[in-house]
């Protein structure tokens, strides 16, 4: 599979099983739900919409088909203020300038103007760039919720049909039709319209079994019992009325640290002292130790 043009029409993926079990050598262990999603949007050719608490995998879901697909990953971090110079292309206009003052002698300024809005002038952005690449590509468009309504319309062309319009070049029509991903951590509600265009898919917290079987798989040499007590109290600290409760990385982050602290069970004391590792809220902390005392 790796290595493969994926043109309009081809496939990546053969089954549902397929995407689960590659995703799972890659230790990323997706259920039904989310290799079932992975394998529709290549199918029907449309994004996934990944939305969820941070911390449960979103990103690393595009990652992890990425490397399964052996596609590039084109990346765009969303945040506040990012606009299309930033997301989709710009011109070089100092390039253009230097051209403009070598040309000045020109009797044409059709033929300048001609010149300096070509491809040699222009910078492309992630969003083109995937649209443009002729080598298989995973485009993800994390933390959509952060942009604002005018910088979500700018997705609108690109997620429905594939292609960018530039004034001065026309349409640009994907060579390829990447896989998209589009994150969110559920900070704003997203429009309609671009919600229209994906498939949906909920990254939640996972169970207590799938939990610890994410710390046995991500985390070489731990125990079974050292990986059900993290993934136990871990799963009774998210109970309760938190800041903001440990996500997945924590967790795994958090049984790092006791691996190298050469603990083998953990016992209240030992819990408590490490608690920054998995909350970073200082009322958090002190709720969740009040709670492990209490529990003793």
């Amino acid at each position: 599979m790796k290595g493969a043009r994926y043109a309009r029409g081809m496939a990546r993926f053969e089954s549902v099983t397929q995407v689960r079990e590659g995703l799972r050598d890659l230790n990323y262990l997706a259920d039904e739900g989310i290799a079932s999603v992975v394998f529709l949007a290549d199918r029907l050719q449309k994004p996934i919409l990944v939305e969820g608490p941070a911390g449960t995998g979103k990103t690393q879901l595009a990652k992890s088909v990425a490397e399964l697909t052996g596609a590039r990953l084109i990346r765009l971090q969303c945040y506040e203020g990012l606009d299309e110079s930033k997301a989709l292309y710009e011109w070089n206009y100092k390039k253009q300038l230097l051209r403009i003052q070598a040309e000045r002698k020109s009797d044409s300024w059709k033929d300048i103007e001609d010149d300096i809005f070509s491809e040699e002038f222009l910078l492309t952005r992630p969003l083109l760039e995937a649209i443009r690449a002729e080598d298989p590509v995973v485009l993800l468009i994390d933390e959509v919720d952060r942009v604002e309504l005018e910088t979500e319309a700018l997705l609108l062309e690109i997620l429905s049909e594939y292609q960018v319009s530039i004034p001065e070049l026309g349409t640009i029509t994907a060579r390829q039709i990447p896989l998209v991903f589009l994150t969110s951590n559920n900070t704003r509600e997203l429009s309609e319209a671009l919600k229209r265009r994906c498939l949906f898919l909920h990254i939640d917290y996972p169970d207590l079994e799938r939990e610890k079987e994410i710390v046995l798989t991500r985390i070489p040499g731990i125990t079974d019992n050292l990986a059900d007590q993290v993934s136990r109290i871990v799963r009774s600290i998210r109970q309760l009325e938190l800041k903001k409760a440990p996500s997945v990385s924590e967790t795994l982050d958090w049984a790092r640290t006791l691996m190298l602290l050469n603990i083998e069970s953990i016992d209240a004391q030992t819990a408590k002292e490490t608690l920054h590792i998995l909350l970073k809220y200082q009322s958090d902390i002190a709720k969740a130790a009040k709670e492990l005392s209490s529990s003793k």
